[in-house]
């Protein structure tokens, strides 16, 4: 029994340690159960000179104990981004759908917590979602941060785009 206790907690704690380009900036508890708040700082791989921070629910065992379901946390997030320095854009992608750039998993299979980026030439900015790959009770959960870059100084690696593109 202890066996399988220890198994079922390294599988929830690998699929953590495996995330890449994030760091864990703040954190505390929820609630008497041990839940916690946890707070990730997020580098945009393609895009320096901006920060975002991610918030999130993180389960803790007496939680997982009364309620079952061992294997995932809530799909609730939330997302703020902002510039940290000089902006310097590589090769992003500039379609609609734009391109994930941060995923972390939620549960030991199915459920994954992201961050996509959207760059919106008309407005000049760039939109930062996080969302729940598992819709939950019919409802997607997602938050939304826009970083202007009108008037600031952005090195663009292959020139800036047209707007409405």
């Amino acid at each position: 029994m202890t066996h399988k206790i220890a198994c079922a907690m390294l599988a929830l704690i690998l699929p953590l340690a495996a995330c890449g380009g994030d760091k864990e900036v703040g954190e505390f508890k929820n609630d008497w159960l041990g839940n916690e708040i946890k707070i990730k700082q997020l580098q945009d791989p393609d895009i320096q000179g901006i920060v975002c921070h991610l918030s999130y629910f993180d389960r803790g065992v007496w939680d997982r104990l009364g309620k079952g379901n061992w294997f995932e946390n809530p799909s609730n997030s939330s997302i703020s981004c902002l510039q940290s320095g000089p902006i310097r854009i590589g090769r992003i992608d500039l379609d609609k759908s734009g391109e994930e750039v941060f995923d972390q998993n939620q549960s030991l299979v199915f459920k994954q917590l992201a961050v996509r980026r959207i760059y919106d030439a008309d407005s000049d900015s760039l939109m930062y979602v996080s969302y729940s790959r598992k819709i939950v009770d019919g409802s997607a959960k997602m938050s939304l941060s826009t970083v202007p870059l009108f008037g600031r100084d952005v090195t663009w690696q292959n020139g800036k785009p047209a707007s409405g593109n």
